[in-house]
């Protein structure tokens, strides 16, 4: 393989992982407005459920059909191994919870957008730290858990202190703007006309 091939082929995950951020990245908004635009100007309690069904709904089309479509075109084997089956749909349902919790996350703030993006940060920042926890008890170092570098722990740190900044210090509602004075004309005066008998004596 020549090199230059070897190096693109070694940033292709880098690339798949910059339209993971991008791709989750937009979520949070999307899933706020598609709340809010179910609620169509009347308060439904159940409103983000019924935007959480076509949540679903886009999962059975992008999840389902389309691996199914790439399958079929490329004659992959249609075998799947119970172990693997199992794994899936166990992340299938983590993943599942974690967009029903993000609608009830956002649902407690609806009357507070601006705090949707805290929402969404401290989100991805949780994330990775648990990721890593859990890959570490999973998969523990095989020089064991002393091996590990202290620029380890210190990024995650890093990850916690970052949420809490964003939560502590995140933006508020805009201030709305003053309404301008009305100002209500004095009404008019209307002038009769002067009805008294002319002055003779002058």
């Amino acid at each position: 393989m020549p090199p230059e091939a070897s190096n693109q082929q070694s940033l292709m995950w880098l690339v798949f992982a910059l339209l993971v951020v991008c791709f989750w990245g937009c979520y949070g908004v999307a899933m706020h407005a598609a709340g809010v635009h179910m609620n169509a100007g009347s308060s439904d309690p159940f409103a983000r459920y019924k935007a959480y069904i076509f949540v679903g709904v886009a999962y059975i089309v992008v999840a389902v059909l389309a691996p199914m479509v790439l399958m079929a075109a490329g004659g992959a084997s249609w075998t799947f191994p119970s172990k693997g089956i199992l794994f899936a749909l166990f992340a299938g349902t983590l993943g599942a919870f974690g967009a029903f919790f993000v609608l009830s996350a956002m649902g407690s703030v609806a009357q507070r957008p601006w705090m949707i993006p805290v929402v969404m940060c401290v989100v991805f920042a949780g994330a990775p730290i648990v990721n890593a926890i859990v890959a570490l008890v999973v998969h523990p170092p095989a020089q064991g858990f002393g091996s590990i570098k202290p620029q380890f722990w210190l990024g995650i740190l890093i990850a916690a202190l970052g949420a809490t900044m964003v939560t502590y210090y995140k933006p508020g509602p805009v201030k709305p703007k003053p309404a301008a004075a009305h100002v209500v004309p004095a009404p008019a005066v209307s002038q009769s006309p002067d009805t008294r008998p002319p002055d003779h004596h002058g």
